[in-house]
């Protein structure tokens, strides 16, 4: 009796041992492009569950509609927090303060304090830290799907807490860190609204296209929500930068010195329109909102615009040319894309079972 390997199986580990590869020879480069995959994976299955956690305590008929291929995706969150080891193997590498933290010497001239950064910015206590964060998650997620807490506002409320504080902190020290002088007090509210955009732009992309397509009513609500999270990314994003550019100090603008030429430029003009201004213009249309079609290519285009925005917070803060990433990030995106087609079976379930996708015990 033969034993043959499926022809995805076999296609994914050949991606797998490209990316080890790959890893060894540049693992600088490959550790940024996989960091920046993980997070936009991770973001958008955390938005999910947090547009849950949202409905669950204000109700409509709009979360009726997206709820179980949110739930669906967010089962992966537990596959996703063991992704992370990686990231973790790779600390040393890919943060500039691991390899002096602690020592005095490493915050020389840093004006935000230094102390405070000493002791935290440490390999054990982020080691700690991010274990905690994913158990979190994985926790939250897991009982999310609970029959018991699947619509409990309880529950609910104090999850939305939880997912603000670790999505935030994980944020400071996962991406921020990376440049590990400056500092912003909005980047977790910011990363925060950027996930539930992505969250809820999945959860709209995928329902759109179902066999029991929402209705008119529906889907209208379901434009204006993300309307909303559209103006919050927005106003969140322009306030961070207009704050720093008006107090114009050196260790506050290292963020945006690190991005005002071209390709990063270009990048930041495209988030501006792609994420902001043209979405904009086209969710006030009532028509465009009501015809679920159209909503559902316009959640796809804010999908991708999440995409193209966590490449803007992580990879030009590190040390490398942007023509590096062109390579890196389709190859370190290949394993990922193998689990994101598996959440985009959500939509072919019914999308109307309101209880669907719990885990009953």
């Amino acid at each position: 009796m033969s034993f043959r390997l499926p022809r995805s199986a076999a296609v994914l580990v050949l991606v797998l041992l490209a990316v080890a590869a790959a890893t060894w020879l540049r693992p600088g480069m490959m550790l940024g492009a996989y960091l920046t995959v993980w997070w936009l994976w991770m973001g958008v299955m955390l938005g999910a569950l947090a547009n849950v956690w949202l409905h669950n305590l204000t109700g409509g008929a709009w979360g009726e509609a997206i709820r179980q291929p949110l739930l669906h995706l967010s089962s992966k969150v537990w596959i996703a927090a063991l992704l992370f080891l990686p990231v973790l193997l790779g600390t040393y590498e890919l943060y500039p303060w691991a390899a002096h933290a602690g020592e005095p010497s490493g915050w020389a001239g840093e004006l935000s304090a230094p102390a405070f950064k000493r002791t935290w910015l440490t390999p054990t206590f982020f080691y700690g830290r991010s274990i905690a964060y994913l158990a979190v998650w994985s926790g939250l997620a897991y009982l999310s799907r609970r029959a018991g807490l699947a619509r409990s506002k309880p529950f609910s409320a104090l999850a939305l807490l939880a997912y603000g504080l670790t999505s935030g902190l994980a944020a400071v020290d996962w991406v921020m860190s990376l440049m590990p002088l400056w500092y912003s007090s909005v980047f977790g509210w910011l990363v925060n609204a950027g996930q539930m955009l992505g969250g809820m732009a999945f959860g709209v992309a995928v329902v759109t296209r179902s066999r029991t397509p929402p209705s008119v009513n529906v889907s209208r609500d379901l434009g204006n929500l993300l309307l909303m999270y559209i103006m919050l990314w927005a106003y969140l994003a322009f306030s961070e930068f207009l704050i720093i550019w008006a107090e114009n100090l050196p260790h506050e603008i290292a963020w945006y010195v690190a991005r005002r030429d071209l390709p990063w430029l270009a990048v930041a003009w495209a988030l501006a329109l792609g994420m902001f201004l043209i979405p904009l213009l086209l969710l006030l249309s009532r028509a465009l909102k009501q015809t679920p079609v159209v909503l559902g290519w316009i959640a796809s285009a804010l999908l991708f615009m999440q995409f193209i925005n966590t490449c803007w917070l992580v990879l030009p803060s590190l040390p490398m040319a942007a023509i590096h990433w062109l390579w890196a990030l389709p190859l370190t995106a290949a394993p990922f894309a193998v689990l994101a087609a598996a959440s985009w079976r959500a939509r072919k379930l019914p999308a109307h079972d309101n209880r669907a996708g719990l885990h009953h015990a």
